[in-house]
């Protein structure tokens, strides 16, 4: 069993869905692991991670509208405001999401589906650097 660990640094423009599934998959390439597990973790509180379609980019901003109606910000409800009215609302939708994602490597390459990507979900208005930790273990 080998493991192997990178960071992958993502600028982010504000909120959005930013795909990262092509560095990754190049990444992964490059172990010659033909069997094992991928593990994407970002680290941070007001980003997180998931797996979406990436064919139709209607999926995406349907997603976005919907957390924002979900989690509005400038709710009076919010007591942890001193970092901006986006700051509470961001942490709430990336408690609702995930912060690491478990992908199984098959044939030297992560399982994903025809449709499928994987992104970072920046929940903040103003550009972040964001870091993504992945960790791939295997044979």
């Amino acid at each position: 069993m080998r493991q192997f660990v990178r960071q992958l640094g993502v600028e982010t423009r504000g909120k959005g869905l930013y795909e990262i599934t092509r560095p990754i998959l190049e990444w992964v390439a490059q172990l010659e692991i033909e069997t094992g597990m991928l593990t994407v973790y970002i680290r941070h509180t007001s980003a997180s991670l998931t797996i979406q379609e990436n064919a139709d980019p209607d999926v995406l901003l349907d997603l976005e509208t919907f957390f924002a109606r979900l989690v509005p910000e400038d709710d009076p409800v919010y007591r942890h405001t001193m970092e901006g009215p986006d700051d509470m609302p961001a942490h709430i939708r990336a408690a609702l999401t995930q912060t690491h994602l478990a992908i199984p490597l098959v044939d030297g390459a992560p399982a994903l589906g025809t449709w499928q990507g994987i992104y970072l979900f920046e929940h903040r208005r103003r550009p972040h650097s964001r870091t993504v930790v992945l960790h791939a273990t295997g044979a």
